[in-house]
C-alpha cells in the first residue's frame, strides 16, 4: 500500500499539486500521511503535508502504540488544522467537508461495497462537489512499478 500511494501522490505532485491534507485518522490517513512524509524525505524535499484533525485529543482512547505514531506525524506536518475543541457527533463530518473543500483530488481506499461509513460520506461529498476521486481499492496486482518513481518523475 505504501508504494501505491508514493506512486499515486507522485502523479499529483507532477500535475502541480504540492500540499496534501489528511483527515488524522488511524488508517488510510496514517499510510497516506507517512506516504507523503517519506516522499518528502526522501524525493520531494518541499512537499507539504496538513493534517484536518476532528478535535482535540482524538488520539486519547487509541492503543499507545498509535497514539506515538500520531504524534510524530503531528510533529512533521507542515501544519494541524483543529476543527474542534472537543469531539461531537458532527465533528468527523466537519473534518471530511474540510478535507474535500480544501482540495482538487480525493485519494482513498474504500471497498465498492460500501453502504455507509466516513469514507462513503467523504467520497460522496467530494463527487457532488466535482472534485476528481481515485479509489486504491483493490490494489493493482500486476504493473506496479518496482520503484514508486518508475514512470512517475522524468
Amino acid at each position: 500500500m505504501h508504494r501505491l500511494l508514493c506512486i499515486e501522490i507522485l502523479k499529483l505532485w507532477r500535475e502541480g499539486v504540492d500540499c496534501f491534507l489528511t483527515g488524522g485518522a488511524l488508517g488510510f490517513d496514517t499510510l497516506a500521511a507517512r506516504a507523503v512524509l517519506h516522499l518528502r524525505q526522501s524525493y520531494v524535499p518541499h512537499i507539504r503535508l496538513t493534517l484536518a484533525l476532528p478535535c482535540k485529543g482524538q488520539e486519547k482512547n487509541w492503543p499507545l502504540r498509535d497514539q506515538n505514531a500520531y504524534r510524530a506525524i503531528l510533529q512533521q506536518a507542515d501544519q494541524a488544522v483543529c476543527l474542534s475543541e472537543s469531539y461531537s457527533k458532527s465533528c468527523m463530518f466537519q473534518r471530511d467537508r474540510y478535507l474535500v473543500d480544501h482540495s482538487g483530488h480525493c485519494l482513498c481506499w474504500m471497498k465498492p461495497d460500501a453502504k455507509r461509513g466516513g469514507t462513503l460520506y467523504t467520497v460522496n461529498y467530494a463527487k457532488k462537489s466535482g472534485i476528481e476521486v481515485t479509489n486504491l481499492y483493490p490494489p493493482p496486482r500486476a504493473g506496479v512499478p518496482a520503484s514508486p518513481l518508475e514512470g512517475v518523475l522524468p
